[in-house]
């Protein structure tokens, strides 16, 4: 088989709780944990260069298999040299499996997936039937493009060939999203139905690696679910850290699924308790600080989440005491930084004014600009909780920090 060029690295861990810091080694370079990884979505960080997701700070990046499918197509990426050189982007990169988009794209009840049908009402069930865009069967989910209505049909064997052409140094296994509407029954049926596709994922990364010769390791993480269950939690992660197929196992594991926010630290403090301790573990879709320092502490190694721009776009931004909106009239005559001590290149450079005036005059620079401070802010605040807990600070961080955002529950507040 190809060498391996990826690895993971254990330096450090709190004394009260599974939380570790670590380097993860790739083939495009290490990631110090635990790190934010910045979400370019279709092979680009909306609005902004990958020269500047750099210069703010991001150690890596995470494009999505679906959407690259759709277009412009793995075969393509391929053909460029894979997701990094498509896109110029020169460290680690991951893709998600495309089983998010695929699955939430639901049947008709907004991004719920399944539901007891005795809940449903005649009218709910006809219309959703109308509607339904995403079927899942043992063997994989078939699904209707949201770009022209053409039928598409993802495998765990489809997903790992999307995503070996596309390159990516860290990838995962194709799995069933399920909410917490679902029934018991439901999760149970799906977590199972996950475990065997993990098992077909891992036989065709192995024959995909041996046949790419040349290519550079591409590591395969499993992806638990269970929702809010423990004994579906623990199951998951125990048949995925002990799944071996034809010699390949997973090289990480993916926490996924429907969580209630008050239960975070609590769900993830279950998996590390059963996952290995030298295997990474990736958290997808957060980025709230209430949530980066419940899953630090937990023993999350990776987040990523696309909040931090999303929410830009919408002139949103993230300052230590919450969140305020820069296109409001008090903001008109402002020539002061969007946050005061913030090191982006937005607040060294621009003003809240400039800043109020693009976002009225719906110049495109305005999403650039507000882009880069929330992605700056967010890596930098995982940044600061890393370095807390090399130095044994994290608790008298924590205090600081949510002292203040708790202030205003992280809502859109007054900026001075």
């Amino acid at each position: 088989m190809t060498p391996m060029p990826f690895g993971f690295d254990v330096t450090s861990h709190l004394d009260d709780s599974y939380g570790r810091t670590g380097v993860i080694h790739t083939p495009h370079g290490d990631i110090e944990t635990p790190a934010f990884v910045v979400v370019g979505t279709k092979a680009t960080v909306k609005s902004l260069l990958p020269e500047s997701v750099a210069q703010l700070g991001a150690q890596a990046v995470l494009a999505n298999a679906y959407h690259l499918f759709l277009q412009p197509g793995p075969d393509l990426v391929d053909e460029a040299g894979g997701l990094g050189r498509f896109m110029n982007w020169t460290g680690p990169t991951f893709t998600d499996s495309g089983g998010f988009q695929v699955l939430s794209l639901g049947a008709g009840f907004k991004k719920t997936l399944a539901m007891d049908v005795s809940e449903l009402t005649e009218e709910d069930v006809i219309a959703a039937d109308a509607d339904r865009k995403a079927m899942v069967d043992d063997d994989g989910v078939t699904f209707r493009s949201p770009l022209n209505g053409d039928l598409h049909r993802f495998t765990p064997e489809v997903s790992m060939g999307i995503q070996h052409h596309l390159g990516a140094d860290i990838m995962f296994a194709f799995d069933e999203l399920t909410t917490l509407m679902n029934t018991r029954s439901y999760q149970e049926e799906a977590l199972e139905r996950t475990r065997r596709w993990a098992e077909r994922c891992l036989a065709e990364h192995r024959r995909l690696t041996e046949a790419r010769v040349g290519k550079p390791y591409q590591a395969l993480f499993g992806v638990v679910q269970g929702a809010q269950y423990e004994d579906l939690r623990r199951k998951a992660c125990r048949d995925l850290s002990q799944m071996e197929i034809d010699g390949q196992r997973f090289d990480g594991f993916g926490l996924g699924g429907a969580i209630e926010k008050v239960n975070l630290g609590r769900i993830v403090t279950w998996c590390a308790e059963e996952l290995p301790e030298d295997r990474p573990r990736h958290l997808l879709g957060i980025s709230e600080p209430d949530d980066l320092f419940a899953a630090c502490r937990a023993g999350v190694d990776t987040f990523d989440c696309v909040n931090p721009s999303r929410v830009a776009r919408n002139a949103a931004i993230y300052t230590v005491d919450g969140r305020y909106n820069v296109n409001t009239a008090r903001f008109r005559r402002d020539f002061g930084p969007l946050e005061e001590g913030c090191d982006c290149y937005t607040c060294t450079h621009y003003s809240r004014a400039y800043l109020h005036h693009l976002f009225k005059a719906k110049e495109m620079l305005a999403n650039t600009l507000a882009t880069i401070h929330n992605e700056r802010w967010t890596v930098r605040l995982v940044d600061q909780i890393r370095a807390a807990m090399r130095h044994g600070e994290l608790d008298a961080l924590e205090t600081e920090f949510m002292g203040r955002w708790n202030i205003n529950g992280g809502r859109l507040v007054k900026a001075n």
